[in-house]
């Protein structure tokens, strides 16, 4: 073989559309510098102000628990959907038709306003008998509470069809493999088709997390101080409303990306764990 080296060949479409894209950053960071509308002391004013961060501490706890919720009831969801009984599997399709086909920010209106169809939640005979004990509506149902189911329950179902997904991406043969094994239909889900199956929900699970973080900004409706909520409550009294947004949306960005850099550990991690059983059995 000769030493010549390798001629790359000239494109010159790819090289005008990197100048172009080069022009286009140029342009954008420029503006971004030079714009006195995006007033950035401001937003370094009021990037760790103890408002925004009380805020972002509640974006965060809204995330974790619904996200929680959204995964436990999902997951059950799933094993209801392909359960043989009819009626278990209607149940939880009808679940998920609801949640999926009706909009998130009507069912966190609804959450915030459960007062007005359920005056007392307790217990006693149903169908309008008398109440043994019975407590006021807003006071179980607070307006985190409130935020928390609605942002909960509707992620669970989401997250049941991607569960499914995953579980149906496992192929038969290791379940009939495992049971022969002697393992019991728990003890197959839990060893075998769950590790198998996380290679395929963890990139959308991710996902979720990463919308449910931008989603959370839905509360303001209902009046939870979150993030977002507490930067319209800054900017209306200092009328500062371009850079108390933009300190909400760094915020995002910080959380976002965290929670990629997490999602790619994850799916390293489980694509390297999750070996078919009968690789398993002939080490």
């Amino acid at each position: 073989m000769s030493g010549k080296p390798v001629l790359r060949r000239r494109r010159p479409g790819q090289l005008a559309v990197v100048a172009l894209l080069l022009l286009a950053l140029a342009w954008a960071l420029g503006t971004l510098i030079t714009n006195e509308g995006f007033d950035w002391p401001v937003v370094g004013r009021y990037l760790f102000d103890t408002r925004i961060l009380a805020g972002l501490l509640v974006t965060i706890q809204l995330t974790v628990i619904a996200e929680v919720i959204g995964v436990v009831g999902g997951l059950l969801l799933a094993v209801m959907r392909m359960s043989d009984s009819r009626v278990i599997s209607g149940v939880a399709g009808g679940y998920i038709w609801f949640f999926r086909g009706t909009p998130l920010l009507v069912q966190l209106l609804f959450w915030g306003f459960a007062a007005a169809i359920f005056p007392e939640v307790g217990f006693g005979v149903p169908f309008g008998g008398p109440m043994f004990v019975s407590w006021d509506t807003n006071q179980v149902i607070s307006l985190m509470t409130a935020a928390i189911l609605g942002l909960g329950l509707n992620e669970a179902a989401y997250t049941a069809e991607v569960v499914r997904a995953g579980l149906l991406s496992v192929p038969k043969g290791q379940t009939e493999a495992s049971r022969a094994m002697g393992f019991s239909g728990l003890a197959t889900l839990r060893h075998v088709v769950v590790p198998q199956a996380m290679k395929v929900i963890i990139p959308p699970i991710g996902n979720n997390v990463n919308a449910m973080l931008k989603t959370t900004s839905l509360v303001v409706v209902i009046g939870v101080g979150d993030v977002l909520y507490n930067a319209q409550q800054i900017y209306a009294k200092n009328l500062e409303q371009i850079p108390l947004l933009i300190v909400a949306s760094i915020w995002y960005l910080v959380l976002t990306t965290l929670v990629g850099l997490g999602q790619s550990r994850l799916e390293r991690r489980f694509s390297r764990d999750a070996v078919p059983l009968t690789v398993r059995e002939g080490r």
